[in-house]
């Protein structure tokens, strides 16, 4: 290890706190977990200080799309730092917030005609459920105080989005600082005692978050969901016409939809919004991650005109919506997000995924075939392998166990960067990655968890 590493790894155990991290363990070396310090990025690609180069198997978080250090968004992001870096969206506007938007809208669903800026997914659902909730208070309609929201669900970790979440995990610990909801039994096929037709399964979990709105939409601002997949939870695969059923109730019972789409978004599953795949019109639909290609935080929540327009009002009347960042709209960010929706225009990106989604398929076949892989999921880049001791009684492995990290410790030494969730190994490539990479990723996942497991 070079001197100038051991510098880095020293001063970050002395004054640095990692997010979702357990910092007892990080960067010990007899722990299992040597510190990594990433230098640079190379189109799919990640160089640590090092040297060492890792296929970027998680997108950095599920954010990167067209690759690191893209031309494009490289000159978009150095021609406006030419013009200016920031400036106030409270009661200005700037050129780039102004054109993403139009793109945006464009690009949206055709019934969302609005976009409010923020500066992450849990602030773009954030938003969404302040507006829910003063849209219905401005309708005379205060008894809506509350969401329903599906379990196993993660929409981010500030309080108001973190009310949303229903992993225990992340926050059992801060139920008494969250407002209550009414929360309903997610998709989760594999470990559901249903068994029959997925157009069935479908039904049967339609029909659970009808009897709540049945019972309580009176009290109901809105249904706030991620559409096709829960990611967080594990990669949970919704059964095909879920997301259109759940959406029909939603106009029924007369409560607003909230799609999450900060993880599916922008080319995830295939469609530029998983909306998409069963034509859903939603009132919100949250957006952040893939939307500045991976560049800078960026997120934006689209709404309706009939949202929009129940807040115009004299300004004494103050129906204005109080909420907003420091750098809403900032404009490098905005920028970037332009440079990355013309690359899927100008690159044909979705077109060029469909045979990669249908190799991803066909790799992750022989995985399926393991000893010790009970299940996996995937809706177009997005994939989950779920890890078990037993797969007659799909008995998991003990957590403290911990054989999903152990599996992406033992992926880097073979030049893979990935990162778990409990049991479950999490695949979501950048759309960019050329099916030589795409079957190296799946083959060094499946030796890795081979070698794991057997043990």
């Amino acid at each position: 290890m070079t001197p100038e590493t051991k510098r880095l790894i020293r001063w970050d155990k002395k004054y640095v706190w990692h997010p979702f991290t357990q910092m007892k363990e990080w960067g010990d070396e007899k722990a299992g977990q040597p510190a990594v310090v990433i230098e640079k990025g190379e189109r799919n690609r990640l160089v640590d200080t090092e040297g060492r180069r890792y296929l970027d198997g998680v997108s950095s978080l599920w954010c990167n799309v067209h690759g690191h250090r893209h031309a494009r968004i490289d000159r978009a992001v150095k021609k406006q730092l030419g013009l200016i870096a920031h400036s106030t969206f409270l009661g200005l506007s700037n050129v780039p917030a102004v054109e993403l938007a139009r793109k945006l809208i464009g690009l949206a669903p055709k019934n969302l005609s609005k976009v409010f800026y923020s500066d992450s997914g849990s602030a773009a659902v954030e938003v969404a459920v302040k507006m829910a909730f003063q849209y219905w208070q401005l309708k005379g309609r205060r008894r809506k105080k509350t969401f329903l929201n599906l379990r196993n669900a993660y929409h981010g970790d500030t309080l108001g989005s973190a009310s949303l979440g229903g992993i225990d995990l992340f926050h059992e610990i801060f139920k008494p600082l969250l407002f209550k909801t009414y929360q309903v039994k997610a998709p989760y096929y594999y470990r559901d005692e249903f068994r029959g037709s997925e157009s069935r399964y479908a039904q049967v979990c339609a029909a659970r978050v009808e009897q709540v709105l049945k019972k309580h939409h009176s009290r109901i601002c809105a249904i706030v969901a991620e559409p096709l997949m829960q990611g967080a939870a594990g990669m949970l695969k919704q059964p095909r016409g879920y997301l259109a059923q759940v959406s029909r109730l939603a106009k029924k019972y007369g409560v607003l939809l909230i799609v999450d789409e900060v993880a599916t978004g922008f080319g995830r599953t295939g469609k530029m919004f998983a909306c998409e795949h069963e034509e859903v019109r939603p009132d919100f639909l949250c957006l952040a991650k893939g939307i500045t290609g991976g560049y800078l935080p960026l997120s934006a929540t689209l709404t309706t005109e009939q949202v929009y327009s129940a807040f115009l009002g004299k300004y004494e009347e103050f129906k204005a919506f109080f909420h907003g960042h420091t750098y809403s709209a900032n404009p490098l960010a905005c920028a970037a997000a332009l440079a990355n929706l013309e690359i899927f225009e100008k690159e044909k990106t979705l077109q060029k995924l469909r045979p990669k989604i249908k190799l991803l398929g066909e790799a992750l076949k022989k995985i399926n075939g393991l000893e010790h892989v009970g299940d996996v999921r995937q809706v177009g880049f997005m994939v989950g392998i779920e890890l078990v001791r037993d797969r007659a009684t799909k008995e998991p492995y003990p957590m403290q166990e911990k054989r999903g990290y152990r599996v992406t410790l033992l992926a880097r030494k073979y030049g893979v960067m990935i990162r778990p969730l409990g049991n479950v190994i999490v695949l979501m490539p950048p759309l960019s990655i050329t099916p030589a990479e795409l079957r190296k990723l799946c083959r060094v996942i499946g030796d890795c968890i081979q070698q794991v497991t057997d043990k």
